[in-house]
Order: structure tokens, then sequence, then C-alpha cells
């Protein structure tokens, strides 16, 4: 069976499909993951979290949509390691009998430091195979918030996202066309980043214009 992949381009100045900023030290995979918010305030440590979505549609099961929305506060660390994925298939459906595919993934991350060395990776990818007019999106959201002290997010700003997570549940789960879904995540990314930016603003030392980072990549069928 043949593959037909769309070649994958930036979309901007924040889109890339793979980001990658400083180094992560040998030796620390593996060695913790997200602490719980009550101990953000410990003693400096390493870290590593991953995220992955992945949804497949074929004749058997011809819609198949994934979304994950985390929060992951570390705290001061040395170093950290975050990865994030979105990967969506669609295979073997026809213009008569379509599938839809659809695979987002959000990922938001918090470490503090004056010289963390942080290892960010954000990846996505959307492939027909042999699936003339599927709709087949991947998604991936990556939000950095580096800031020189711990900050913990307060109810205020974690009800704010629950409401995005659950507003993306709804996107992932309509029937608009790959494109409407598109530009619909973009505006729930946004929001999520204005909350961070507001949060950073009351944090010591914080400052919205550098802590906060978004990695955003999107890859589809059809295209734009």
């Amino acid at each position: 069976m043949s593959s037909h992949r769309k070649p994958r381009t930036a979309s901007g100045p924040l889109s890339r499909r793979a980001v990658r900023i400083g180094l992560f030290a040998a030796g620390v995979a593996g060695a913790a993951t997200a602490l719980p918010a009550q101990a953000a305030t410990a003693v400096p440590h390493a870290a590593v979290a991953s995220d992955h979505v992945f949804s497949h549609a074929d004749r058997g099961h011809h819609t198949q949509v994934r979304d994950s929305f985390t929060v992951r506060q570390f705290g001061k660390v040395n170093a950290a390691a975050v990865r994030n994925q979105a990967n969506a298939v669609s295979a073997g459906c026809s213009a008569d009998d379509h599938c839809r595919s659809v695979a987002l993934s959000f990922q938001i991350v918090t470490v503090a430091g004056e010289h963390t060395r942080l290892n960010a990776v954000n990846l996505s990818d959307a492939a027909n195979k042999e699936c003339t007019g599927c709709q087949t999106l991947a998604g991936a959201y990556q939000f950095v918030v580096a800031t020189p002290n711990p900050l913990l997010l307060d109810a205020t700003a974690r009800g704010k996202l629950d409401d995005i997570h659950r507003r993306l549940d709804e996107l992932t789960r309509s029937t608009l066309p790959a494109a409407d879904l598109r530009t619909r995540a973009d505006g729930l990314a946004a929001e999520v980043t204005t909350v961070l930016h507001d949060a950073v603003a009351s944090a010591p030392k914080g400052d919205p214009r550098t802590d906060v980072t978004l990695h955003r990549h999107l890859d589809g069928w059809p295209g734009r």
C-alpha cells in the first residue's frame, strides 16, 4: 500500500516541527517526573515529561478523534526534558466513504531556575494512506514557562485552563473541516498563552515577554 504525505513546512515564526532548547545533561533521562504542586519549592532536581496523542481511522473505524491537555508544574529544576507529540493517520477510505482522524495535544510545562538546562521537543505528523477525500489533522501545542522562581498556577488560572480543556474536547469531537479546526485550535492556544502571561506577570521577577514560549506545529489534509 502506498503512502502519501504532505511536505511539512513551517507556518509562521512560532511553528517548527521540532524545537530543541539548550542541552540535556547525560544521565538525566528517566531520573524524575513532574512533581505535584505542593513540591514545587523542593530542592532542585531533574525532570522528564512526555505526552503523545495518536489517532487512526480506517474502513473499519471511519472516525477517530483524540486530544490531550496536560499541565506539568516542575518547580525549581537543574535540567528538564519535555516532549509533546501528535500523530493522525487515515487509511484505505474513499471520497464516497471517507475517514476522519484528528489528534490534538496541548502540553503546558512550568520550570524555574536561573540556569536550567532545558530540552523541549514538539512534533506533529498527519498521514493519508490511500485515503481520498479524508480529513486528517495532527496538532501539537507546547507551552513552556521558564521563570527565575517557582510558579504555581492559582485556582483562577487553573479554572480558566480547565474551561479551555473542555472546549478543546468539544472542538476535537466536532465535525468542522480540517482548515476550520486549525483556526479554532489556534484560538484556544492563544487563550492559554494569555492565561500564562497573566500568571507570570504576577510572579516575582516574572516577565511574560520572555518567560512564556509557545511551540506550535500543525500538519493536516487537506491543506489550507
